[in-house]
């Protein structure tokens, strides 16, 4: 099967089209036709070499955690009706970026009728979290939702989850194709944090007194930013760390100004839970309450180009490779 190594620890030039045996299904598991793999920005912090010290991956390793397609065979002890069906799955920490991927039976979640393996794809990652987000914050409708990122994949599902709850919505992100999107989708004001003065433009959206709530996807400075802005007495979620580190909160300034700071540890779930959150997800996506936008696909053997595209901060929504 066509597959993407990495061949060493690097930049995107370090992934490599290979052919590789087949997987083959062992007892309790199962053979998915990959048609969609996900692709997040942590897979290029693991390509780096910079998730040694808590996961076991080294090179050469295919990478990618949760795909999408068609149960091709089953192992020992898995019922021969999987065979067939639309899944979408989370294999672990690698062996995604392939046309085949192995995975236990017990990951699977069968993807409704009327989402697209695309689809299901797009919501892996950014459909769980998302869900598990907006359930920890108990927001009320009419309050003020500031969401940083708000062009991401994830960015993209808090904005939509947020305006169905009623809340007024502050999306945050860079360039005008973003923020036309955002637009779209609803969102009762935009904000491009690439252009000076952009946390003014937050507080007179919010009438001076700031976000109740924020969502943090980015991190960093930007995200203390974001911080410095809650309301007295708000929330904020600390969970982005894409400019390279989670937003450096103190907890004495969040505690005098009773902010209350959850982090990345909200959206670490355990398996039946993640599980739970993704099948709610798909079944929102399948209803059309939820709709995840996939801003680029790449092919298979262009997962470099992907990761560049996503390093450059130069995509909008959710990418994928279509093996």
């Amino acid at each position: 099967m066509r597959a993407i190594q990495v061949t060493r620890f690097g930049g995107p030039e370090v992934l490599v089209a290979a052919e590789l045996p087949d997987p083959v299904a062992g007892p309790g598991e199962v053979v998915v036709g990959v048609e969609a793999a996900d692709v997040i920005l942590f897979e290029a912090r693991i390509r780096e070499g910079l998730a040694q010290d808590f996961l076991p991956v080294r090179p050469p390793y295919v990478p990618g955690g949760a795909v999408a397609g068609r149960v091709l065979s089953v192992g020992e002890g898995v019922e021969p009706g999987w065979i067939g069906r639309s899944v979408a799955v989370h294999v672990g920490d690698r062996g995604g970026y392939a046309e085949r991927a192995l995975a236990p039976v017990n990951a699977l979640i069968s993807v409704p009728d009327g989402l697209s393996p695309r689809e299901a794809a797009a919501l892996l990652h950014d459909g769980t979290t998302a869900l598990g987000l907006a359930d920890a914050a108990r927001t009320q409708p009419g309050e003020w939702v500031l969401v940083t990122g708000a062009g991401g994949g994830l960015g993209i599902l808090m904005v939509q989850l947020a305006l169905a709850a009623g809340e007024r919505v502050v999306a945050a992100a860079r360039g005008k194709r973003k923020l036309d999107l955002l637009r779209e989708l609803g969102a009762h004001a935009v904000v491009d944090y690439a252009l000076p003065g952009w946390e003014e433009r937050v507080r007179e959206a919010t009438g001076g007194a700031g976000p109740d709530m924020v969502y943090d996807g980015v991190g960093g400075e930007l995200g203390l930013a974001a911080f410095e802005l809650t309301a007295r007495g708000g929330q904020f979620s600390a969970h982005g760390a894409a400019a390279g580190g989670f937003a450096p909160v103190d907890p004495a300034e969040a505690r005098r100004r009773e902010v209350t700071v959850r982090g990345i540890e909200q959206v670490q779930f355990a398996p039946e839970v993640g599980r739970r959150l993704l099948r709610r997800a798909l079944s929102e996506a399948a209803a059309g309450r939820l709709r995840p936008v996939i801003g680029q696909t790449f092919p298979l053997e262009r997962a470099a180009d992907a990761h560049r595209a996503m390093e450059a901060r130069d995509v909008v929504g959710k990418t994928l490779l279509l093996p």
